[in-house]
């Protein structure tokens, strides 16, 4: 395969940084919703970004946006606030290839926190596996359509990726995978290949359009990758796939079927602090959690997607 059209751009942050300054975005929900439900014993967020604060972890040059600072202190009071006790922190873009702001979480909260970093080829093995033992349990790489390709850093992909497969099949560290949906499908065998040599985790159900549909190649190739046992899919980001600006119930039929299809092969992120949402759209955290009771009824269930399967992944070595 021609791996060229869905590496991530290479690009010169310092020149993007001189002729575009990056947008600030909005920031989360500051007093989200108490949850109706109470999540079961060890209950994970999977997928969390941290940002600043800036005196101590400053933003890259090169970056597509500039959050405000959401730093470990109010996220951990977000989790108590929902009634989770444990948490993903996953590099944001606006950290870049810095990755302390996540290092340093998850040393401060051995217990509560595991960690997933992206970086390029400036890091080496050994400097991975002192990662490993400060709780770093993955890194993310980003997939792109050629036609999508972004106009900022945003990540590594395939090149980097195949760099690195060897030190964390070692560790047996997680792959995330966020992969633009318009490519999946010409690339579903390399994603089963690479989901039998270590444990493939696919980001936000692809940001799949709800409009396009569960017939949609796209979600059928996610679908069947999950059905078969060859990646594990992160159900979160509801707000990036919806028109449906609330209850995001046009969403539904997807997760309903990802969820028929292996529930063990499931995850559940807030994705906070919405880096993708305005404010006028911004999910409350609270609701989101509740959406998960409502989408996915059975107990046991539920239980398996967000104590047993982050357990395994991020937390058994």
């Amino acid at each position: 395969m021609d791996h060229t059209k869905d590496q991530a751009v290479k690009v010169d942050p310092a020149s993007i940084a001189q002729s575009i300054e990056p947008p600030a975005i909005a920031g989360p929900v500051d007093h989200p919703r108490r949850p109706s439900w109470k999540p079961p014993a060890g209950a994970c967020d999977s997928h969390a970004h941290l940002f600043g604060p800036t005196d101590r972890f400053p933003y890259t040059e090169g970056r597509g946006y500039t959050p405000p600072e959401a730093p470990l202190e109010r996220y951990l009071g977000l989790l108590d606030h929902l009634g989770l006790d444990r948490g993903v922190i996953v590099q944001g873009n606006s950290h870049g290839y810095d990755n302390r702001v996540v290092l340093d979480a998850v040393e401060r909260e051995p217990q509560r926190l595991r960690g997933v970093c992206i970086t390029d080829n400036r890091v080496g093995p050994a400097e991975l596996k002192r990662w490993d033992a400060s709780g770093i349990r993955g890194l993310r790489f980003h997939l792109f359509a050629k036609s999508n390709q972004p106009g900022y850093l945003r990540g590594v992909g395939w090149d980097v990726l195949q760099s690195f497969l060897p030190t964390m099949r070692d560790l047996g560290w997680v792959v995330q995978l966020w992969i633009d949906w318009q490519l999946l499908p010409d690339i579903v065998d390399d994603i089963a290949l690479l989901g039998r040599q270590a444990p493939v985790v696919i980001d936000h159900v692809l940001s799949l359009p709800a409009s396009r549909g569960v017939a949609d190649p796209s979600f059928q190739s996610l679908l069947k990758l999950v059905g078969d046992g060859l990646v594990y899919a992160k159900l979160s980001a509801q707000n990036r796939q919806s028109d449906d600006r609330d209850r995001y119930d046009d969403v539904r039929p997807m997760h309903q079927q990802l969820v028929a299809a292996n529930p063990e092969r499931l995850l559940w992120g807030s994705d906070w602090p919405h880096t993708s949402s305005p404010a006028d759209l911004m999910p409350d955290d609270g609701a989101l959690v509740d959406l998960l009771e409502r989408w996915v009824p059975s107990p046991a269930i539920r239980e398996t997607i967000l104590v047993h399967t982050p357990q395994r992944l991020f937390w058994n070595h």
